[in-house]
């Protein structure tokens, strides 16, 4: 049986690069995924990018609106979908990537931020809390040298 996955960090944890080296696992042995990331996440446009300096492609650019469940059954041929930025998804889009597993058979792996600066739940990083079969916490360094818990907002160079 397919499982829904969330990996979860702060920032700078690996999550889009291991995104990637997910996806290029699954095309090396001849199978196919699709690569979604909401509409919402700007800063690579239709591209996902790592801090490594790694891009690639998205599939779908997923809009509130769009329904997940709708546009994976024409495409059912993959092995695999993995999303990116997936606290932007929305709580529906979340209950839909459940049944892409449940009802579809196909996996799906989201990595994203679990709060926000303020240690706020995303709508769809709450959801996926309370609904993935498995949920794994990405680890990186603070600049204090300690685990980073915890989001940060830069104004004018100054936390």
């Amino acid at each position: 049986m397919a499982k829904l996955y969330f990996r979860y960090g702060a920032m700078n944890s690996g999550k889009t690069t291991l995104l990637m080296q997910t996806a290029h696992n699954y095309e090396e042995r001849g199978m196919k995924v699709l690569v979604m990331k909401p509409a919402k996440d700007l800063k690579a446009g239709e591209e996902i990018s790592s801090r490594l300096g790694i891009t690639r492609k998205v599939d779908c650019m997923v809009r509130p609106e769009d329904h997940v469940l709708t546009y994976m059954l024409d495409h059912i041929d993959v092995s695999c979908v993995l999303v990116d930025e997936a606290q932007f998804l929305t709580p529906g889009q979340v209950d839909e990537l459940l049944r892409v597993t449940t009802d579809l058979n196909i996996p799906v792996i989201c990595y994203g931020l679990r709060t926000d600066f303020r240690t706020q739940g995303f709508p769809g990083s709450t959801r996926l809390l309370e609904v993935a079969h498995s949920i794994e916490e990405m680890k990186t360094i603070c600049t204090c040298g300690a685990k980073a818990t915890f989001n940060a907002r830069f104004v004018n160079g100054e936390f």
